[in-house]
């Protein structure tokens, strides 16, 4: 949490100058879930900061997603993105708010980042229309988990992997 001597963290929507910090933190979020299940999850690359935050940088034009960043004095702690999308027969959903990306950086950990931006991601959700948010964490991801559920969210889902190849007995 902030102590009084502890500048305030600023929420805000992205902006493009914000691409190189977001494919950073996106390439921590490739890293750590690669650390949770290396089969699982794509492994980092020397191009996986630049084509995240490229990626996650074309996302700024489209009418129904919410990039927002967190920074404190200029530099970029974490940031969110989400989106508002119609009914996904895939997934078996109706019309919601999707969260796609939560990240902090990890020396920002535990101090209320992340939940300033959940917070505010729901809220952005909320006045497009959401009638509800969805997202999905790692099963490993236990942090992760319990900020979700201190905001209300509930399991609906549970994703389950297997090799082809694999052993069935």
């Amino acid at each position: 949490m902030q102590t009084p001597n502890t500048p305030p963290v600023t929420i805000r929507a992205a902006v493009a100058a914000d691409v190189p910090a977001i494919g950073v933190l996106g390439a921590i979020l490739v890293q750590v879930h690669h650390d949770f299940d290396q089969t699982r999850f794509i492994a980092p690359t020397p191009q996986t900061a630049k084509s995240y935050g490229s990626f996650v940088g074309t996302q700024f034009r489209e009418p129904n997603v919410v990039v927002l960043v967190a920074e404190r004095e200029g530099r970029l702690l974490g940031y969110a993105w989400g989106s508002v999308e119609g009914y996904d027969y895939m997934t078996l959903r109706g019309p919601a708010g999707l969260i796609n990306d939560i990240v902090v950086e990890p020396a920002s950990r535990g101090q209320g980042v992340g939940h300033l931006l959940l917070d505010q991601m729901l809220d952005a959700l909320k006045k497009r229309g959401a009638p509800r948010v969805v997202l999905s964490t790692a099963a490993k991801n236990e942090s992760a988990q319990r900020l979700f559920a201190r905001a209300g969210f509930r399991q609906t889902m549970i994703e389950m992997t297997r090799e082809s190849g694999s052993n069935t007995d």
